[in-house]
């Protein structure tokens, strides 16, 4: 039942997602919105819109949370691999989805320090490359 609900839910999610399903979702509004007049703008005329959208949102919502949730548990194991293939990651990393919010800002904290000394680093780094050539270049003068 498992596997033939996600090829259900991966094939509506590729066909809902097309270009074609967007054309189509919208000439049903334009068809619906031009029986205006044909129906008289009745209370039934806007059930009819009203109700099919709903379901149709409803049904759908699952259908693409199901399929965010395997592309998450997919990329989750991806990127685990890659912290277990390399040597300096730190494989404490790879259950950061289970930490609360505030273990998650605590690190995020401290890779925004990390970027901010890496940034610090490069420049200083730069501008002592760039004031090394400019000696080399008062020195091949000054020969």
């Amino acid at each position: 039942m498992s596997e033939l609900f996600r090829k259900f839910a991966h094939k509506t999610s590729e066909i809902v997602g097309s270009p074609w399903a967007f054309i189509a979702a919208a000439a049903i509004i334009i068809i619906w919105a031009i029986s205006g007049p044909i129906f008289g703008f009745s209370d039934t005329w806007q059930l009819v819109i009203n109700t099919g959208t709903t379901i149709i949102t409803f049904l759908i919502v699952f259908l693409i949370q199901n399929t965010q949730n395997r592309d998450a548990k997919a990329i989750h194991l991806k990127l685990d691999e890659l912290l277990r293939a390399v040597g300096e990651a730190r494989t404490g990393m790879v259950d950061l989805e289970d930490l609360t919010d505030e273990e998650l800002k605590q690190l995020q904290e401290e890779f925004k320090r990390l970027h901010e000394r890496y940034n610090d680093d490069i420049h200083h780094h730069a501008s002592d490359q760039i004031e090394d050539e400019m000696e080399e270049r008062e020195t091949e003068r000054a020969q």
